[in-house]
């Protein structure tokens, strides 16, 4: 059985949770996104299986994924969805697919189990995500807490290169009302 999925209003695009089918289009946007810690393609379809619920997936008229929010609810903080990934496609960057994407997972997540809390990791660099935080944590009446969940020094660098990674700053959106 198909269900319909909401289209938003924003962007006339169709969101709706993951299919398996989405797991290679998925790994596609994430690898041209650029900035993505990119995941193995097996990754992705397992995503696509096992978090379909706290997946959204944007589609385009031809029912092609062209945008993607996975996430999990955190097994210690059960109303807290934590955001793994988000991307867009090049051609729809810049035009609400990725708030629209945010927003409808969080009403899907709402319904079901309940949400209580939003959290994600930025690094310093990236203002696109900030940005989209910050305007969702607004849109939804919340206040948002940053504070480093992961300094550089945590990550694995290589001796002979120059390879660093930036701090992973935690952002804490809550509480949320719908």
């Amino acid at each position: 059985m198909t269900t319909a999925h909401p289209i938003s209003p924003l962007t006339g695009l169709d969101i709706g949770p993951a299919q398996l089918r989405d797991g290679a289009d998925l790994w596609r946007i994430a690898r041209d996104a650029g900035g993505l810690d990119l995941n193995s393609p097996y990754s992705y379809l397992l995503w696509c299986r096992d978090f379909a619920g706290t997946t959204a997936v944007a589609r385009d008229d031809a029912g092609r994924a062209v945008g993607f929010v996975t996430g999990y609810l955190r097994p210690e903080a059960p109303g807290t969805l934590f955001v793994w990934q988000v991307a867009v496609e090049d051609s729809y960057r810049g035009t609400g697919v990725a708030g629209a994407l945010l927003d409808a997972l969080a009403a899907r997540v709402t319904a079901g189990p309940g949400l209580v809390r939003i959290e994600a990791t930025v690094t310093p660099g990236n203002v696109a995500s900030d940005r989209m935080f910050r305007s969702f944590a607004r849109r939804h009446g919340a206040g948002v807490i940053r504070e480093v969940l992961f300094p550089s020094a945590s990550f694995p660098g290589t001796a002979d290169t120059d390879d660093t990674h930036e701090p992973e700053l935690l952002y804490s959106i809550g509480p949320l009302s719908f």
